[in-house]
């Protein structure tokens, strides 16, 4: 493998572990890059997927301080994320991406509108939180829009982080960082399926994988420790950006 092609798959790497720190998204970084290098697109999907998977535990390490009192939260939404990831990880196996691919950048479009309404349009609904209201109510909500965003997830994923913390602001969970934290675990469950389905069908390079792996791990938390220091108006306003720049990068690739 050329110098070059390896400096370009350490630094895209490296920045994808940084945005799924901070929002989601890294994807839109190394599969382009795996697609340059010639790699087939599920092969660089899946390829892309066990790369990025060990750098969600260093985002999960760098907001750990954040995640007090979570343990409910992320033993159920982190059960429902293994079941729905396990249905997205065989959905890419056994079907082709094209029509759902075509989809993607809706998705993500509608996610981060929803992530920039979230504070008028919780008011609006009056959405309980886990600790105040109905629980039964609230749980179910969660595990609703949860179990949809793991099949998504395993399927493809892009964006996906951007989803879960526009579904956890509008059930209410207004600290950032605890939505950064929660939905990194979540992910590391999401992915942890589709690592495991990828690897059993032989979709994975590993080559490749192993040193992006390597660089999104340190990008991960390089990510986390920067977010916690620039404050959550700051990484809001990232969040928005990064999601319109994943749909118009993402449609542009359509044409």
């Amino acid at each position: 493998m050329p110098f070059i092609y390896g400096v370009a798959m350490f630094l895209a790497a490296f920045f994808a572990g940084v945005v799924n720190s901070i929002a989601g998204g890294g994807t839109l970084l190394t599969f382009p890059v795996l697609i340059w290098l010639g790699l087939d697109p599920k092969v660089a999907n899946a390829t892309s997927t066990v790369a990025l998977w060990p750098g969600l535990f260093g985002g999960l390490f760098g907001y750990r301080r954040e995640m007090n009192d979570s343990s409910m939260m992320l033993m159920r939404l982190g059960a429902t994320s293994v079941v729905g990831g396990g249905l997205g990880a065989w959905l890419l196996i056994v079907t082709p991406s094209a029509t759902f691919a075509r989809l993607v950048p809706f998705l993500i479009l509608f996610a981060t509108i929803l992530f920039m309404l979230q504070a008028p349009v919780t008011r609006w609904l009056r959405l309980p939180s886990p600790t105040t209201g109905s629980q039964t109510s609230w749980w179910t909500i969660a595990i609703v829009v949860q179990f949809f965003s793991a099949i998504y997830g395993g399927y493809f994923g892009a964006g996906n982080g951007i989803w879960m913390l526009a579904a956890m602001g509008l059930l209410g969970m207004n600290d950032i960082h605890r939505a950064n934290g929660i939905k990194n675990f979540l992910g590391i469950c999401i992915n942890s399926v589709a690592v495991v389905a990828f690897s059993i069908t032989h979709l994975v390079s590993w080559p490749r994988s192993l040193l992006m792996a390597v660089a999104a791990s340190l990008g991960g938390y390089f990510g986390a420790r920067t977010a916690r220091r620039v404050g959550q108006g700051f990484i809001r306003r990232s969040i928005v950006v990064i999601g319109f720049v994943i749909t118009i990068v993402m449609l542009w690739r359509m044409r």
